[in-house]
C-alpha cells in the first residue's frame, strides 16, 4: 500500500522558500523581495497567492511592505542576551566545550542554547540565519566538513550586531574570526611521544558514529600517517575506522604497540577491550586520546591525552563577544591554541 503524500498548497511552498532565502540571507536584511508581479512571474501562479505569500511573511514579521515602494525584508531588531552554539556532531570534547560556554555565557549573565547540524552545511547556515533573524547576541559555529560551501555565506553575512564567531577549527583562512586549536600540533606531539616510548607500529583509531564525512578526523589522519613515515620510516602507520575492528589478531600480527584514539571516549573503549584480552597498558601496548575531557582525567587507569585546553578556547570565544558588545571591532580576531601532552598511566 503506498504511503499518502501530504499535500502543501503553493502558497505554502512558496512562503517556505522565501521564508528558507530570507533566513540565509539569500535575501539580506533592508533588501527588496520579490514583487507581486516577479512571484507570478518566476512561479506561474495567480495574483492571489503571489498576494497571500507577502501577506503572510509579513505576518510574521520577515518582510515590510511599503506602499508603492514594494516589499523588503525586515531590518533586525534589538539583540536578546541570549548565545546560540551549533555543533556538527556530538563527542566528549564538544560536550566539554559546551559546559565551559555555558559557564562564561551564565558568568556574563546569558542564556545558552545549543543546535546539532548532523554535519549538514546547510543546516548550518539555516540554524545561524535562524539566530541571527531571532536576534540572537552571539552566534557560535563548530563548522561543518566542507567550509567552501559556506564561506560565501560568511563573507556577506549581515549580521545586525549579532557576533558571529567559529570555535574549535576551520579550513577557510582569514575570513572569519574565530578560536581554534592545532589538530595538527596535538597529533604531531602524541605521535612523537609514542614513538619514542614505543619500538613496534602505531594504529589510528576514528570515531565511527560522528556525522558523515569529519574534516578534523582526514586532517588527524593525515598528519598521523605523514608523520609516522617521516620520522620513523621503518615503522608502519595503520588506520581504523573505528574501534569494533580493533582485534587482538590485529594488533599481534602487525605488532602494535602504540593506539592514539581521536576522542577520550574512544580510549576508554579501546582500553577496556585491552585489559580484557590481558594486555598490560603501557608495558605491551601504550594508548593515548584527544581531547584530555573528564574521562581521561579520572577514567581508571588515567589515561594520557592531548589536551585542547576547551577552557582556554570557551574564554577567547567569551572574549570576543564581551569586546564586540563593547563596541569593539572584532572581525579580525583570530585565536590559535597549542595543545598540550599530558602524560598519565596509559
Amino acid at each position: 500500500m503506498e504511503t499518502e503524500q501530504k499535500f502543501i498548497p503553493i502558497y505554502q511552498q512558496l512562503y517556505d522558500f522565501y521564508k528558507q532565502a530570507i533566513l540565509t540571507q539569500e535575501f539580506p536584511p533592508g533588501s527588496r523581495i520579490d514583487s507581486i508581479n516577479r512571484i507570478i512571474g518566476r512561479f506561474n501562479v495567480s495574483r492571489e497567492t503571489a498576494k497571500m505569500v507577502l501577506n503572510k511573511l509579513a505576518a510574521d514579521k520577515l518582510i515590510l511592505q511599503k506602499a508603492g515602494k514594494g516589499s523588503f525584508v525586515a531590518d533586525l531588531g534589538p539583540r536578546k542576551a541570549v548565545w546560540g552554539v551549533v555543533v556538527p556532531f556530538f563527542s566528549a570534547q564538544i560536550d566539554s566545550l559546551l559546559t565551559f560556554l555555558r559557564e562564561f555565557a551564565f558568568t556574563a549573565g546569558k542564556k545558552m542554547e545549543h543546535f546539532i547540524d548532523y554535519n549538514n552545511w546547510q543546516e548550518e547556515i539555516r540554524l545561524v540565519g535562524t539566530m541571527i533573524q531571532q536576534r540572537y547576541e552571539a552566534v557560535i559555529v563548530v563548522p561543518t566538513l566542507d567550509e567552501t560551501k559556506t564561506a560565501d555565506f560568511y563573507k556577506h553575512l549581515v549580521s545586525g550586531g549579532t557576533v558571529v564567531t567559529l570555535l574549535d577549527h576551520t579550513m577557510a583562512g582569514s575570513y572569519f574570526t574565530y578560536a581554534i586549536q592545532s589538530y595538527d600540533l596535538g597529533v604531531k606531539r602524541a605521535v612523537q611521544y609514542l614513538t619514542d616510548t614505543n619500538n613496534g607500529n602505531l594504529t589510528f583509531i576514528k570515531n565511527g558514529i560522528w556525522a558523515g564525512r569529519n574534516m578534523v578526523q582526514e586532517l588527524m589522519e593525515g598528519t598521523f600517517k605523514n608523520f609516522v613515515e617521516q620520522e620513523t620510516p621503518d615503522r608502519k602507520a595503520f588506520v581504523l575506522d573505528n574501534v569494533q575492528t580493533v582485534t587482538p589478531e590485529f594488533l599481534t600480527q602487525n605488532n602494535i604497540t602504540g593506539i592514539f584514539c581521536s576522542d577520550d571516549a574512544d580510549a576508554i573503549r579501546i582500553i577496556g577491550r585491552l585489559l580484557q584480552w590481558h594486555s598490560r597498558i603501557p608495558d605491551d601496548i601504550s594508548v593515548i586520546s584527544y581531547g584530555n575531557t573528564d574521562l581521561a582525567k579520572y577514567f581508571t587507569p588515567k589515561i594520557t591525552s592531548i589536551d585542547s585546553h576547551c577552557r582556554e578556547l570557551a574564554e577567547k570565544t567569551a572574549d570576543i563577544i564581551r569586546q564586540h558588545l563593547n563596541g569593539q571591532d572584532v572581525r579580525y580576531s583570530q585565536y590559535v591554541i597549542q595543545p598540550d601532552l599530558i602524560i598519565r598511566d596509559t
